[in-house]
């Protein structure tokens, strides 16, 4: 399923699906629907200020808004894996990521890559939520 007011997907590949009573959140980044990045700004001189907060925050936020687009909230969040492009931003990111969650929350692994799809993220977060269809 993609879902309109998002950024839409940059290859052939859904936001979200269900299968069962699981459902699987595509890699998600703090991309806005017009394709600019929370958290990546511009300054006078062209040089781009990244900040992982921010990122963190708004990816949390679109992979609620994706699992809420199919009934779920971030209480059925059971699994979520983050992909950060240097751990020198953990802590940033585990600051952020316990405003949403408590150690009641989702599973998860972090680990650092290469990098990402664009220049101007720190962070790409995948998820695995559980709602069963008949409650």
């Amino acid at each position: 399923m993609v879902i309109k007011d998002k950024a839409q997907p940059l290859g052939h590949y859904p936001h979200v699906k269900r299968v069962g009573d699981f459902i699987y959140v595509s890699g998600t980044s703090s991309r806005r629907a017009d394709n600019t990045h929370v958290g990546a700004e511009q300054d006078a001189d062209g040089n781009w200020h990244l900040d992982i907060k921010a990122q963190t925050k708004a990816v949390i936020e679109n992979i609620i808004a994706l699992i809420s687009s199919l009934g779920a909230d971030k209480s059925h969040l059971i699994d979520m894996n983050t992909f950060l492009v240097d751990m020198k931003d953990f802590k940033g990111y585990n600051e952020v990521y316990g405003t949403f969650f408590d150690h009641t929350g989702p599973t998860r692994t972090t680990v650092a890559v290469h990098q990402l799809p664009h220049p101007n993220l720190l962070i790409e977060i995948k998820a695995i939520a559980y709602l069963p269809l008949n409650k």
